[in-house]
């Protein structure tokens, strides 16, 4: 009798997250199984605007789905997929510690091509639709890859250059101007130290501006001459580093400590890729009111980001729901806020009512010094097979000084 009753407190505990079936295509299914679990979100925590946005979406699933949604900070996704890795080495099938990620290009690449991930699921969602993926097709793409449904759009990014007008009087606008500026402004700019996101962005972008076979980026790195291809751009970055903020010999370790370096004025010119990003910054008194923001006239890269399930996520159905949530008009409007986050949605407007569509105008809180703009050019991202061998080369040339 003792070890019935063992056996009922043990299957009792597990009933939370064993949750109830449900079928994708019937979507309160879906809800109805999410409720009461919890979902634990791997995603990005350096920034204190992401952060809050991810509590602001926790309030809004638990008051209306019944879901806790945990965010748990990482500093690299390669986190969250090491662990996934780990637990399916293990045997772990069912009872994955990651529910929900914030994932793209080579990590999504990874997962993919290693059966880590959970569906096709991402089209199914009712909001899905929204981003009119016929009219957009960057919603079914990452990093040149198809989705194919394993994973959700739910924002877009695209590098943006900022600078201090009140010390800058005409910013460069292509890559060899840059050098240029920075020779004629020794200290005034420099970049995040790959492998930090931002400084392989920036790595990236110079790569597409100076190669002179940029094509051969959109295909698998093993088929290129990657010395002939690179060369370029290590010839620029030798040139460039010695009139770089500590003459290239230390580097921010991301886009927050460059944004810093810009308020404290240690910096005249940065980027970021978040466009929003700068008129924020002013808005919190991180930045001078006289900065202005500006896009290279070749353009520059950008991307959408997605969320994925791991394979293994216990709570699958927590996770689909917060995913649709995600992608809501309320959701998505809350997020390209500037008091919030600023981060461009991915809703084709054209999709949304009148009254929808209102929650996503400039309610005066963009700085005047940053009048809404065109982003301009939107240059596509590499094949992500390109980001490690070129985080390796630049560690070897310039990561030992």
């Amino acid at each position: 009798m003792r070890d019935i009753r063992r056996w009922l407190v043990a299957a009792l505990a597990l009933l939370p997250t064993l949750g109830h079936a449900y079928e994708l295509s019937d979507w309160e299914s879906v809800t109805q199984a999410a409720r009461g679990q919890t979902v634990y979100w791997n995603a990005w925590g350096g920034d204190p605007r992401t952060n809050a946005y991810i509590d602001w979406v926790a309030d809004r699933v638990e008051q209306r789905y019944g879901i806790d949604l945990e965010h748990v900070k990482v500093g690299d996704t390669a986190e969250a997929v090491t662990r996934v890795v780990a637990e399916k080495a293990a045997g772990n099938e069912a009872q994955g510690a990651v529910d929900l990620i914030w994932l793209n290009g080579e990590n999504f690449a990874a997962m993919k091509g290693n059966e880590l991930l959970y569906g096709p699921w991402a089209e199914q969602l009712p909001n899905f639709s929204l981003t009119a993926p016929k009219q957009h097709p960057e919603v079914r793409e990452d990093f040149t890859l198809p989705v194919n449904g394993y994973e959700s759009p739910w924002g877009r990014a695209q590098i943006t250059f900022y600078y201090d007008s009140a010390r800058v009087d005409e910013p460069p606008r292509s890559m060899p101007a840059l050098l240029d500026w920075a020779k004629a402004h020794p200290g005034r700019f420099t970049y995040p130290q790959p492998p930090a996101f931002l400084g392989t962005t920036f790595l990236k972008q110079a790569l597409l501006a100076l190669t002179e076979k940029p094509e051969a980026l959109y295909e698998p790195v093993d088929e290129a001459d990657f010395e002939a291809v690179t060369a370029p751009l290590w010839e620029y970055l030798d040139r460039l580093h010695p009139y770089l903020w500590r003459e290239g010999k230390n580097f921010p370790a991301g886009g927050p400590q460059m944004r810093q370096l810009m308020g404290d004025g240690a910096l005249s010119l940065a980027f970021t890729f978040t466009p929003s990003a700068p008129a924020a910054a002013v808005l919190d008194h991180q930045l001078p009111p006289t900065t202005r923001s500006y896009i290279l006239d070749n353009g520059t890269l950008g991307n959408v980001h997605f969320v994925a399930i791991p394979y293994n996520a216990q709570h699958k159905a927590g996770a689909l729901t917060v995913a649709n949530f995600l992608l809501s008009p309320e959701a998505q409007a809350r997020k390209q806020d500037l008091s919030m986050w600023g981060d461009a949605t991915v809703l084709d407007m054209s999709q949304l009512s009148a009254s929808q569509q209102g929650a996503f105008e400039r309610d005066g809180q963009t700085a005047d010094s940053l009048p809404p703009q065109s982003l301009g050019e939107t240059l596509r991202e590499p094949h992500p097979s390109w980001i490690e061998p070129l985080e390796q080369a630049w560690r070897q040339r310039y990561g030992a000084q």
